[in-house]
């Protein structure tokens, strides 16, 4: 059996690298934090009110894939939440994905305490 490599390089350049097509806009990402996000949860995921918690949790450097389906969640009923079920109803897939690679983007540094 010949293997043929035009088409074997074909399936790798397709499966091997990630799909773009499908990664979020990091500027639009920051526009719609900017002007949905951020009140409750801050530009840097930092939750502005209530600190910690469940009501209104610290998103920063979350990974994308969970924000993702979170949001998703809220915005099809499957978490009912009365503040982000609403919000993430307003929201478009594009604008979920752009929201998600913005806070997922986030870095953070971890400091460990002196003895």
């Amino acid at each position: 059996m010949r293997l043929n490599f035009k088409i074997i390089f074909f399936l790798l350049l397709i499966f091997g690298i990630p799909n773009y097509l499908y990664a979020g806009d990091l500027l639009l990402g920051k526009e719609k934090a900017a002007t949905v996000c951020s009140a409750c949860h801050g530009m840097d995921g930092q939750a502005a009110s209530g600190g910690n918690s469940p009501l209104t949790p610290n998103i920063t450097a979350q990974e994308k894939e969970y924000l993702l389906a979170k949001l998703k969640d809220y915005k099809s009923g499957k978490i009912n939440h009365p503040q982000m079920s609403l919000i993430a109803q307003m929201l478009s897939d594009e604008d979920i994905e752009n929201v998600s690679e913005w806070y997922s983007k986030i870095k953070i540094s971890i400091e460990l305490p002196s003895e």
